[in-house]
């Protein structure tokens, strides 16, 4: 304020013709004092928006200079199944790296990126990621809920309001795909979108065709695309849309994420993919994730293959979409769900943030404390066998998925992507394992669970 006060006064002076320029002095003051209350107004907002920084200050990922208690002999097992795997064509290439102790232990590539033009696979290869997508969007939820934006059971209707009526599907005419509804008992909530409980379906990979069939008529987009449409304008699409069950009832894998997505252009008030650049990724130096890549990095997109009807790997076409869309078409499409690429390295730092209970590189991203709500039972006995439960962004192990043997100890959270990525991490043995693939069709891929048997076969301390 004194600095303010004395430029004004600075203008309270004679003019050239002796009377005193009353009219410049008010001019400028009020000039500067608005420009101040912006100043202020702006650092305000990036002091509440920026990252903020721990006191834990735990290295970013690099290459270990040892084993990190791992053995030698065994990960040559695991690199001799990769190989052995490309030989016999079970997979095209694969990119997989395995990290303990927030170092890099291993981090091969194997095959070809793509086989038509005779591209080898590179350690810094770009795969669509798909679901893996979920985990990064709902890291950003709850970063918002960290802030005190919204409470995790308020009703989705109460920031978008499109969703103010839920009606469930009642009855279906397979003739012309019309149907019929009944009004739901309670609203579709946050925590409901987040852990795939809200009823809402998923399009072409739903497993009820019906479900299927009214998002296609629709025009809903699933996951991904490369026609000029924002995610916001699906959202409003997709909140018409009738529901499998009663918000809340049981587990249902949704595109709920994509729902949240948008969520969090509106209570942000930033465009989705900026959110996560300046929130996640540029704080945690993901330099390679990205909904649309950079010209640069095109180059590194892995192709998408499929075997043909002589076994051969090739190219992946899709009618129902632009497989390449991360280089293609209007790149507005910000999918919370599906629609994020990236690579293994990129991957792993995330992961590495959450075994380090929200913090890396002395960048705190989440709370302890909310990264062990994330990791809690949120669905109780809804989601799977037994041998998981699932949390607010991920799959968990239980203590019996740790008897059943070959997933890691109780706690250890995973998921996979739609072009057959895979990843888990370990927060009681410290150790991430990420598998990169990129094919579609029927394949026989026994490198999934193998590599994670093989992973945890290998810890040696």
């Amino acid at each position: 304020m004194r600095i303010q006060t004395l430029w004004a006064l600075s203008m309270f002076r004679p003019s050239k013709k002796g009377s005193l320029n009353l009219h410049t002095f008010f001019f400028s003051y009020s000039i500067t004092r608005n420009f101040l209350f912006f100043i202020i107004v702006c650092l305000s907002f990036f002091q509440t928006s920026a990252q903020t920084i721990s006191k834990q200050s735990s290295p970013p990922l690099s290459a270990a200079n040892n084993e990190e208690g791992m053995s030698p002999e065994r990960l040559m097992r695991i690199d001799a199944m990769l190989q052995k795997a490309i030989s016999d064509g079970e997979v095209p290439s694969v990119v997989a790296l395995i990290a303990r102790n927030g170092k890099i232990v291993f981090h091969n590539a194997y095959g070809m990126a793509d086989n038509k033009s005779k591209k080898a696979m590179e350690k810094d290869a770009i795969f669509r990621i798909a679901s893996q997508t979920k985990a990064i969007t709902s890291t950003a939820v709850m970063m918002l809920w960290e802030e005190g934006k919204f409470k995790l059971d308020d009703p989705i209707s109460k920031y978008l309001p499109e969703f103010g009526k839920a009606e469930i599907l009642d009855t279906f005419n397979e003739s012309d795909s019309t149907y019929s509804t009944k009004l739901a008992k309670n609203q579709i909530t946050i925590r409901d979108l987040i852990t795939h409980t809200s009823g809402i379906g998923y399009g072409m990979i739903d497993g009820d065709d019906r479900f299927r069939k009214i998002y296609q008529k629709a025009g809903v987009v699933d996951a991904f695309t490369s026609e000029n449409i924002s995610i916001g304008e699906n959202i409003k699409k997709l909140s018409r849309l009738p529901l499998h069950h009663e918000p809340g009832e049981k587990f249902t894998y949704s595109e709920g994420l994509d729902v949240l997505g948008y969520f969090i252009e509106v209570i942000s008030g930033v465009p989705f993919d900026k959110f996560l650049r300046t929130r996640i990724f540029d704080p945690l130096g993901m330099n390679d994730t990205w909904f649309y890549l950079p010209k640069a990095k095109h180059n590194r997109l892995v192709s998408v293959q499929s075997k043909n009807e002589d076994e051969e790997w090739e190219r992946f076409e899709d009618s129902r979409f632009e497989i390449d869309y991360p280089i293609k078409g209007a790149k507005r499409f910000f999918s919370g769900g599906a629609g994020l690429s990236s690579t293994a390295k990129d991957y792993a730092t995330f992961l590495q943030m959450y075994l380090n209970e929200g913090e890396l590189n002395g960048k705190r991203i989440l709370s302890r404390t909310t990264v062990q709500s994330i990791m809690g039972n949120q669905t109780a006995d809804k989601f799977g066998n037994g041998l998981k439960h699932y949390g607010l962004a991920f799959g968990v192990v239980t203590s019996d998925g740790q008897d059943a043997g070959g997933q890691g100890s109780t706690g250890t959270f995973d998921w996979g992507g739609y072009f057959n990525t895979q990843y888990f991490a370990d927060p009681e043995e410290n150790i991430i394992g990420i598998l990169m693939k990129q094919t579609q069709g029927p394949v026989n891929d026994q490198t999934g669970w193998k590599f994670r048997q093989m992973v945890f076969s290998a810890i040696d301390d």
